[in-house]
């Protein structure tokens, strides 16, 4: 007898072979009745399909397209789906706003929808979409949460921007870099407003190794999406889905009910071995900062033990392989063009980085999945190094720094730069970012200084929102190699230079960050992994004394995020 795929959805809709639960469950029909369910569709299992769309943001505004197709899969496939939609807070439209406030908040707020509808529903399985950056784990820490059957499937890409007579491959980062440029006077505004025209052609998500791309790639690596699948464009140039995105939504529907069928639910998937191969493919794809955050709050969904300190340990022995942008020349359908990640994992697994036993959503082991892939040697192609011609040794991407800023820890983004001499500077102390912004686009930051932006922290915002409009403006000005940015905010995927962010414990807990004035020293030692503040620690003792707390509460869903959430040395978790 086939095995029944009703694990959850019994308690729902009742079962005629438990006659007191069917009369129990009599109500709960009439309802789902009402709904549009038949007789026979009581007896199927539900799938909640998980789709964060809006048409406010080309991340994410042809997700209602891929849901319907998802839908329609699952019924054909004999079962039932209920959709799931979620909040999308697109970090581009509001970066340098108020509305970035809510970015990181949104993936918290997304994965509690999910658990909210699935749990209260019953459902049996979950399809997750992702694309906006906070998207791509929100909607698979409620699977690790739940220990749920699941899978999730990314959006895409977005193709880089082309203009008409200029060989040029725009994207997001060329955009924000651009705002900078002007303000230097580098570039008029006419040249603005082309790049603004034509560098986002159409849906899909930021296109580099930004946040988005990298988190696609980690939760591929995980195993908790289908092989390829993380690369995929959207759209055609013509703005239209793909043909291979339509499959991929095919090919979900039948991965989750074997997932169904053999009982592998996300914890079987999201182990310990399965986390350190995710922080290896970030490290080899020179992948976001935020990754570190992301994965730190999908481990702690997973009931993983991971830890900050880990990603040095990882890093360490991984070197940086991807030629992608914001460091590299390329962009993430470039990668997909010779293969996706599977290539890049392959050479990996050769060279005994990857632990090739975890299991993964197909049902197979990572070894078994790459069993057909090509190795890098068999392709003519310069987006990906081997590891014999890395684009950096191990150790020059993201390091965990410590010190007198930063006694929990910080993060220090190298994406492959050496920064082998000591760095000291003097410190232009901003309460938050929008004077720092402004205080860069009036051409008042110098070379040599130390930007220090506090008060941004997942408390202190709250939220802890990206530095990326203050970062792209020193990187456009030409001062991203001579200028350190110094933070307890975020950083965006895009952001390249002298970027250190989740400066921890950060400025609203009284962080040392906090007592930093204007004209102090800060020395910055990448050999030594710290940042220390050249100031003598009965000074700051004195200043801690005078220090206080930003007043006032705040109203709403600020309010109490900043009550619950965690420090970003933990993932910034609110559970």
């Amino acid at each position: 007898m086939a095995k029944s795929l009703k694990l959850n959805s019994v308690a729902l809709t009742g079962s005629k072979e438990d006659n007191h639960l069917w009369i129990k469950r009599t109500a709960a029909r009439a309802h789902l009745r009402g709904a549009g369910f038949k007789d026979e569709d009581f007896t199927k299992p539900i799938i909640t399909v998980v789709s964060p769309y809006s048409n406010a943001l080309p991340c994410n505004n042809h997700f209602r397209v891929l849901a319907d197709w998802i839908v329609a899969e699952v019924e054909k496939k004999g079962g039932v789906a209920f959709i799931c939609n979620t909040p999308v807070v697109s970090d581009g439209e509001t970066n340098g706003s108020i509305g970035m406030r809510y970015s990181l908040i949104s993936r918290d707020w997304i994965a509690d929808c999910v658990e909210i509808m699935h749990q209260a529903y019953f459902a049996d399985a979950i399809i997750s979409l992702g694309g906006c950056d906070k998207t791509v784990p929100g909607v698979v820490m409620p699977i690790a949460r739940l220990n749920a059957v699941g899978v999730s499937l990314y959006g895409g890409t977005i193709l880089p921007g082309k203009c008409p007579g200029r060989d040029v491959a725009w994207d997001a980062q060329t955009l924000m870099e651009a705002i900078g440029s002007y303000g230097a006077g580098i570039i008029d505004m006419e040249e603005l407003h082309t790049i603004e025209c034509h560098a986002l052609p159409g849906s899909g998500s930021c296109g580099g190794m930004f946040t988005a791309n990298t988190m696609s790639s980690a939760i591929e690596a995980l195993g908790m999406a289908l092989p390829g699948t993380c690369s995929s464009p959207a759209v055609s140039r013509d703005n239209v889905v793909t043909d291979e995105k339509q499959r991929q939504c095919s090919q979900v529907v039948d991965t989750v009910f074997n997932l169904l069928t053999n009982r592998l639910t996300a914890r079987q998937i999201m182990t310990r071995k399965a986390f350190e191969n995710a922080v290896t493919i970030m490290y080899a794809l020179g992948g976001s900062t935020n990754g570190v955050l992301h994965l730190l709050a999908l481990a702690h969904e997973a009931g993983v033990d991971l830890k900050i300190e880990d990603f040095n340990i990882i890093g360490d022995r991984v070197p940086l392989l991807a030629n992608l942008k914001p460091h590299g020349k390329y962009h993430m359908s470039d990668l997909h063009d010779i293969g996706g990640l599977p290539i890049v994992q392959k050479e990996l697994l050769t060279g005994g980085l990857l632990h090739g036993d975890c299991m993964t959503v197909t049902g197979k082991s990572l070894v078994e999945n790459l069993a057909e892939t090509p190795s890098l040697a068999d392709l003519k192609q310069d987006v990906v190094r081997p590891l014999s011609n890395p684009l950096a040794q191990p150790g020059h991407h993201i390091i965990v720094m410590k010190g007198s800023l930063c006694p929990e820890s910080a993060l220090f983004k190298l994406s492959g730069k050496s920064f082998d001499k000591p760095f000291t500077g003097p410190c232009r102390v901003f309460d938050g970012e929008y004077k720092a912004y402004d205080a860069i686009m009036a051409g008042e930051i110098k070379p040599g200084d130390v930007l220090i932006i506090r008060y941004e922290g997942p408390k202190g915002s709250p939220g802890m929102p990206e530095m990326l409009s203050p970062g792209a403006a020193l990187v456009g000005a030409g001062l991203g190699k001579t200028v350190a940015l110094v933070t307890d905010g975020r950083f965006s995927g895009a952001s390249h230079g002298i970027m250190i962010g989740h400066v921890t414990p950060e400025a609203y807990d009284g962080g040392p960050i906090a007592l930093i004035e204007e004209g102090d020293t800060l020395t910055i030692d990448k050999s030594n992994r710290s940042i220390n503040i050249n100031v003598a620690p009965d000074v700051l003792s004195e200043r801690r004394s005078r220090w206080q707390p930003p007043a006032g509460p705040l109203p709403g869903l600020l309010g109490k995020y900043r009550r619950c959430v965690q420090s970003a040395h933990y993932g910034a978790v609110t559970c």
